[in-house]
């Protein structure tokens, strides 16, 4: 079944229009920020392959330091080439259904992702030209909002998004994976069984209240379940690292990580904006994949957890995410000792 239709210069006419102004800086501060955010970005290349014992190749791309209108452009970039690698080259819209399919679509893609260029903080794009981003005025914000020390935030934030490249250049196949993935979901977007799916009625984008609505069938779900136990492993192994890089790197990690979950945690409107973004499931996916990889490390170390790079057959499954000693029976039928510094706690990884 075709992917479908949008059209991506209407998307970015359309973000482009509704993205928000950032923060109030002056230009001293703003220069201050996005030096910080290089300064940071080169730093934490170190910290993470230390503390991931992950290798750190140069072709694992750039590093940027953007604003909302970049980073949105930067997005909607990716989402083609995912799109493409996933579903094939888009075709030409045909006709009046089709081209209003395609603009309706690129109206509420570019909306989208006007609403989250406010929230990202940093952002590994793997797709296309993989990039590392950080977009600076919504790190100021952050910044102020909870009070921390700049410098050992804007670290924070890119020893997270530099774990996300590492993760990716250790494990080349990581990205064909995840792209042959989105493809089985959008084949399995109707049913096969069910007549009223195999006319042509325009296929819309899928932006819900939940994420967990884009599963309509049951062949849908378990596609699923798979990318996000993936997504899962990867944010929180990102988060689990972030902190393992310890005081004696970011002196104040235990107060930012303190404040820090308690602004994730936003009642209110926040919370409303959050599942209208799907975001609600994503904080499920650092919870529950933290979790995980904690509970790995106390038992076979950060090498062992590692193993998760080595091929797709161990990457844990949405039930090992959740229970982790089944992977661990299934990657280390025999439990060797800890035998890294890191893992061991000489790091001084607070207690999130």
């Amino acid at each position: 079944m075709d992917a479908p239709l949008i059209d991506f210069a209407v998307a970015a006419r359309t973000g482009a229009a509704l993205v928000p102004r950032g923060p109030a800086l002056s230009r001293a501060e703003a220069s201050d920020v996005v030096t910080g955010l290089r300064a940071a970005a080169e730093a934490s290349v170190e910290h993470v392959a230390r503390v991931t014992q992950l290798a750190s190749p140069p072709e694992a791309g750039p590093m940027l330091v953007l604003d909302r209108p970049t980073w949105l452009a930067a997005n909607i970039d990716m989402v083609e080439a995912l799109m493409t690698d996933a579903a094939g080259p888009a075709r030409d819209a045909e006709g009046v259904r089709e081209r209003s399919e395609a603009v309706a679509n690129g109206v509420q893609l570019g909306g989208a992702l006007a609403l989250m260029s406010s929230r990202i903080l940093g952002q590994y794009l793997p797709f296309g030209p993989p990039r590392l981003v950080l977009v600076a005025p919504n790190v100021a914000k952050v910044e102020r909002q909870l009070g921390v020390n700049a410098a050992d935030f804007r670290l924070w934030i890119c020893l997270h998004e530099q774990t996300h490249r590492l993760q990716f250049a250790q494990a080349p196949w990581l990205r064909e994976h995840l792209t042959s993935a989105m493809g089985e979901l959008i084949d399995a977007d109707a049913d096969p069984g069910d007549p009223a799916e195999q006319d042509d009625t325009p296929r819309r984008l899928k932006l819900p209240s939940s994420l967990l609505d884009v599963v309509t069938t049951p062949a849908q779900r378990v596609v699923f379940d798979r990318i996000n136990a993936v997504m899962s492993l990867m944010e929180g192994y990102a988060d689990v690292m972030m902190d393992r890089v310890g005081p004696d790197v970011v002196p104040t990690v235990a107060t930012i990580r303190e404040r820090f979950e308690g602004h994730r945690a936003r009642g209110g409107w926040v919370r409303v904006v959050n599942k209208l973004m799907g975001m609600d499931l994503k904080l499920a996916q650092y919870r529950d994949g933290a979790a995980f990889c904690r509970a790995v490390i106390d038992r076979v170390g950060v090498a062992g957890l590692n193993a998760v790079y080595e091929s797709p057959g161990l990457l844990p499954t949405l039930e090992e995410i959740h229970h982790p000693d089944v992977w661990l029976a299934r990657a280390h039928p025999v439990a060797v000792p800890v035998t890294d510094a890191v893992a061991a706690g000489s790091a001084g990884r607070p207690e999130a």
